[in-house]
């Protein structure tokens, strides 16, 4: 590294990590927020017109996988091939998959989605090593915490900016170019980073394998191979004895199937484990299964709160945002001119006609589904707010929020009250619960979701509660994680919570799948908010114990 390293000073390579992380946010970030989105658009619209069940279920899948794949990227980057190398290899297939989303056929969109996926297990994990190795210096370590907040600054500022250039591009020239956008905003950053490789390598440093690590071998063999099969049998099995799949889909199925011989593999770890190794991998193992409820309200932003802003929200621009917005990009734009639609019963659930294919009939653009006819506009063009712009409200109130909790958990740790990390992980599930009450009452705020609209102050709502949820555990999880695990299994405790967090973005996708099916929506918030917290409650019933096992393992709280 060429950069003198003062105390108290940032080296260069954060600044670099910062702007080759943002690109990737960025990336990512604009291709999941309309991902379900595209899948059910019709094909006239440019594109994939499948049915809402089938967009949801891809959506869930691939949000699962791609939290996954970080494990056995990191495992591969640890062992053999180095991060940085990893991480140019990542960044390539994930532009690859980006650029190619546009093509058409189905084909290629199973084929992109694969790259992204793969990529992204090469990509997410090695990227956060380097940041950390290079901040094992010792006149580094106290600028650690803060050299994270700064990076993970930039994911939100990436996801934030990435829904208005989506929205522009696919109101203007289509869906495949919004994707192209992404693919070229990570090559953007990969081109900032082969820039820079002089500033990050001295944090490509493997870390030796240890005599007790378990090897890439035995992994696969314990974990990856058991699963794959178990998966082509949930895929076959159900559908061949019943004669339909039991969670709505064959990869809903598939999914269920593999999760089974990895979760029996993580509870053999704590029965074979004895002494503290037991207590701590047990303590792990509680918090993962309770993790799931937060990662799937967390991953409503992309499934379930998606459809709810496309068809429950009133995203009618006022005249002055018409004004502004319009003026800087094209906005969706709608109008109650008769054509040919879907037909759709008073649940907005598609009608089949005699074929079994979707009935049309001559009708209004969907969105006055739900709209009063007396507040229709008679033959005029109304311009919308895009349905994807309301997932940037999470990043804005992460970036805001944030420079308000950081100080204040600083001047609690300082005047000694700083709650412990398993105090926060309790607070962060109730918190989480509390947002998904709010849609609760969103609801319940008009005389039914079925004829009219809810306002938009709902979402903004219930992305602030759950952002401060996430503020209280998103930066303690892998930090938890660390601190608990036995050293020879830190890489498989690390990938339990992968796991975790994998689970709950596809439990967001099946119960999105079935979203038609709960005609009273209170009911699908209901279920986020009693599984958040009861989460809570059971944190909090072994909060001593947690609070105990981390003082143990690592002298304090």
């Amino acid at each position: 590294m060429n950069d003198t390293i003062k105390t108290g000073r940032h080296p260069r390579a954060l600044y670099v990590l910062f702007f080759t992380e943002m690109w990737e946010r960025f990336a990512y970030y604009l291709m999941v927020g309309i991902l379900l989105l595209y899948t059910i658009d019709p094909t006239s619209n440019g594109g994939k017109g499948f049915p809402q069940n089938i967009g949801a279920d891809i959506t869930g899948s691939f949000i699962a996988l791609v939290y996954l794949t970080p494990f056995i990227g990191g495992l591969i980057a640890d062992r053999y091939l180095g991060y940085i190398k990893s991480i140019f290899i990542g960044g390539s297939l994930m532009s690859a998959g980006y650029l190619c989303l546009g093509i058409p056929g189905n084909t290629a969109m199973i084929v992109s989605l694969t790259l992204i996926i793969v990529g992204n297990g090469f990509f997410k994990p090695n990227i956060s090593t380097v940041l950390g190795n290079i901040y094992n210096r010792e006149d580094l370590k106290p600028l650690k915490d803060n050299a994270y907040n700064i990076f993970y600054m930039g994911i939100n500022i990436g996801a934030f900016v990435c829904n208005f250039v989506a929205a522009y591009l696919r109101n203007k020239y289509g869906w495949g170019y919004a994707f192209s956008a992404a693919g070229i905003g990570l090559i953007i950053g990969m081109i900032i980073l082969a820039m820079n490789l002089d500033k990050v390598r001295v944090g490509d440093v493997k870390k030796p394998v240890q005599p007790e690590d378990m090897s890439l071998g035995q992994i696969s063999g314990y974990v990856f191979l058991p699963a794959v099969i178990a998966a082509v049998i949930g895929w076959v099995l159900p559908s061949s004895l019943f004669g339909h799949a039991f969670m709505g889909t064959k990869a809903n199925d598939a999914f269920v199937f593999a999760c089974i011989p990895v979760i029996a593999f993580y509870v053999s770890l704590w029965v074979k484990a004895k002494g503290s190794d037991k207590k701590a991998i047990g303590s792990l193992l509680f918090i993962f299964a309770i993790a799931v409820a937060f990662w799937t309200i967390y991953n409503q932003n992309a499934t379930g709160l998606t459809l709810w802003a496309e068809k429950h929200t009133d995203r009618v621009a006022s005249p002055t945002t018409e004004k502004i917005v319009s003026g800087i990009f094209p906005m969706q734009q709608v109008t109650d001119t008769p054509r040919l639609v879907n037909k759709v019963n008073e649940y907005f659930v598609d009608v089949k006609n005699d074929t079994g294919g979707v009935a049309q009939v001559m009708g209004p653009d969907p969105y006055f589904n739900n709209v009063p006819k007396d507040q229709w506009p008679n033959g005029k063009t109304v311009k919308l707010t895009n349905t994807e712009l309301f997932q940037s409200i999470n990043p804005l109130f992460i970036v805001l929020l944030t420079l308000f909790f950081v100080p204040f958990f600083d001047y609690l740790r300082k005047k000694g009250k700083e709650p412990t990390t398993a105090n926060k992980f309790g607070m962060a599930m109730f918190i989480s619960g509390l947002s998904a009450l709010v849609m609760v009452f969103a609801v319940m705020s008009v005389p039914s979701i079925y004829t009219h609209k809810t306002s938009p102050l709902w979402l903004w709502a219930t992305y602030f509660v759950f952002t401060i949820s996430e503020i209280f555990l998103s930066p303690i999880g892998l930090s938890f994680v660390s601190k608990l695990s036995p050293p020879r299994l830190t890489a498989l405790m690390m990938g339990g919570w992968f796991l975790a967090t994998s689970l709950g973005g596809k439990i967001a996708g099946v119960m999105t799948t079935f979203w038609d099916d709960f005609t009273d929506k209170k009911m699908f918030f209901l279920i986020l908010f009693v599984a958040a917290t009861i989460g809570g409650i059971l944190i909090y019933s072994k909060i001593k114990s947690l609070n105990q096992i981390v003082k143990e393992r690592t002298g304090m709280d």
